[in-house]
């Protein structure tokens, strides 16, 4: 690989340009070009990410992209209800399962998760305007929050690591009794939903969600 302009961005022999985190190893490659950022809009797949960014707090995203089949697999494939259900049986057997991360306390917090997405489906007045109402899911929730405009990183330093619109997430997912998210790992999700776009100025992936124009502001 040849060094781009910016330091934090590498040129493949590809001739696609990406962040340096997302050169290194070809999963990190694949996930960079095929994944994050993408939309994710169905209730399972925000409850997965929600799970696996959960997990990944004080780890690195590629301890937990490696383990993601194995986290599927033990997790139900993130089925809100199906993980809702899981009791203290699972939780001593998902201790024992060297195909994740083995963190009680983190196991603990993805059933309460379930539990509380599922009861999300009842309640009333969610959102920053209170207009979402009984039958809206986790991913109305998240998505409710989508800001007005998306930053413009060049570097990785001007990549904020939480916003206005992950603080009030952040907020009301605890409200509703969800755990491990807090503004920094609800700005990580809404990375990875396409949410918000901030990839690198330059980058290949920059406004190719079809969420936002490269500019920072809407498409759709």
């Amino acid at each position: 690989m040849t060094a781009d302009a910016s330091a934090d961005l590498v040129t493949g022999a590809d001739g696609l340009v990406r962040p340096v985190w997302a050169s290194r190893h070809d999963d990190l490659r694949e996930y960079y070009d095929t994944e994050w950022g993408m939309p994710i809009r169905d209730e399972r797949g925000v409850f997965e990410r929600l799970s696996l960014e959960a997990f990944q707090s004080g780890l690195s995203w590629a301890t937990i992209l490696r383990r993601r089949e194995g986290f599927r697999r033990a997790f139900a494939r993130f089925e809100p209800d199906a993980v809702a259900a899981f009791d203290e049986t699972d939780v001593e057997r998902l201790l024992q399962d060297t195909g994740i991360i083995r963190h009680r306390g983190k196991i603990e917090a993805t059933i309460a998760n379930a539990r509380a997405a599922v009861a999300l489906r009842d309640a009333e007045g969610l959102g920053p305007r209170g207009d979402l109402g009984p039958g809206a899911t986790i991913a109305d929730l998240v998505w409710s929050h989508r800001p007005a405009t998306t930053p413009r990183p060049a570097t990785f330093a001007e990549v904020p690591s939480s916003s206005p619109a992950s603080i009030a997430l952040a907020k009301e997912l605890k409200r509703h009794g969800f755990r491990f998210v807090g503004p920094t790992t609800m700005f990580a999700l809404m990375e990875a939903l396409g949410i918000v776009d901030t990839h690198l100025l330059g980058s290949h992936r920059r406004g190719s969600s079809g969420i936002w124009n490269e500019g920072g502001t809407p498409r759709q």
